[in-house]
């Protein structure tokens, strides 16, 4: 069958909500438009652990101990499956995670950041992983299947997380006056970057139009930035702190807030390699990497003499 004919009717698979499997047929630029977005989200989670996994052994109390651990777990687990689902486009997980540290793969950049204070630890978790959720809630209806079925799980994951942070922030906010200010601080510091998180406004994105016809994406980078704005606009008030804007104010005619310009130069800094941590956390995982690299052998010795046992039986 003619090309033209195959990407007319994998459009109508899209348009009519049927999800794409594996084997199915797809475009090249569909499929490398999935490893780029899966792959670099896989790498996210995954750098991710460094700036909370710095606060494990400083945690306040075991309790709060024992959340980082299983957060910074649940992070783990969620490159796994990401990962996974890279893998079944036909790319190796050697590859992306190569291609990651040659620097030819990005990751969030809001992990070049640095966590401060144990108060950074709540804001990542109400910011940074409120920010994730409004993201991630919208591709469990992504259009490849191994993708959508991978975030459902995760979603499931990040929204407990980001009510740890909140509840964390919240103790802070109630707390002694240098505790209130050590809250206000994380708040003012992270706020921007999470902004950032969404990608590039709507006119300045490279590939926001196509994986919205391809149905990757089910909402702009600016209408998912907005919604979010919206929904910590209002629950900061809770914490009684506020978002470092004196622009943010609400809209009546748009139903919605208004907030003050974004930073873009900052932003493309840090994801051309620039940011605060960028250096130091690309070597953290090319170090561990290569830490690895005897349990990965040993893993792969045994698997063979046990497939080898196997056939002799």
């Amino acid at each position: 069958m003619p090309v033209k004919d195959l990407e007319q009717l994998f459009q109508q698979k899209i348009d009519a909500e049927v999800k794409i499997e594996p084997r199915d047929w797809m475009p090249d630029a569909y499929r490398k438009t999935l490893i780029r977005q899966i792959s670099q989200h896989a790498h996210s989670e995954v750098v991710g652990m460094l700036p909370e996994g710095n606060w494990i052994t400083r945690a306040p109390s075991l309790k709060r101990k024992a959340i980082l651990l299983a957060k910074v777990q649940d992070e783990a687990g969620h490159g796994l499956y990401l990962y996974a689902a890279t893998e079944t486009l036909g790319v190796s997980r050697e590859e992306t995670i190569n291609d990651l540290h040659s620097g030819k793969a990005k990751y969030s950049s809001i992990f070049n950041y640095p966590t401060l204070t144990w108060a950074d630890i709540g804001a990542i978790g109400w910011l940074v992983d409120g920010a994730a959720i409004m993201n991630q809630v919208m591709l469990t209806r992504t259009s490849y299947g191994p993708y959508a079925r991978a975030m459902v799980r995760i979603c499931k994951e990040e929204s407990f997380h980001q009510r740890q942070g909140f509840e964390s922030l919240l103790v802070l906010s109630r707390g002694t006056p240098e505790q209130k200010e050590m809250c206000q601080d994380a708040i003012n510091r992270w706020w921007w970057p999470a902004l950032m998180m969404f990608g590039p406004s709507d006119s300045e994105s490279t590939h926001s139009e196509q994986s919205m016809r391809w149905k990757i994406k089910r909402k702009t980078n600016d209408e998912l930035r907005q919604n979010f704005i919206d929904m910590c606009a209002e629950q900061v008030k809770i914490l009684g702190m506020h978002l470092p804007d004196p622009a943010l104010r609400w809209n009546e005619a748009r139903n919605h807030y208004d907030f003050g310009a974004i930073n873009w130069e900052e932003f493309w800094n840090v994801v051309k390699g620039n940011g605060p941590c960028n250096k130091q956390r690309l070597a953290a995982r090319v170090q561990a990497w290569e830490d690895g690299e005897w349990v990965r052998e040993a893993a792969s010795a045994y698997a063979r003499k046990k497939q080898s046992g196997n056939k002799a039986a």
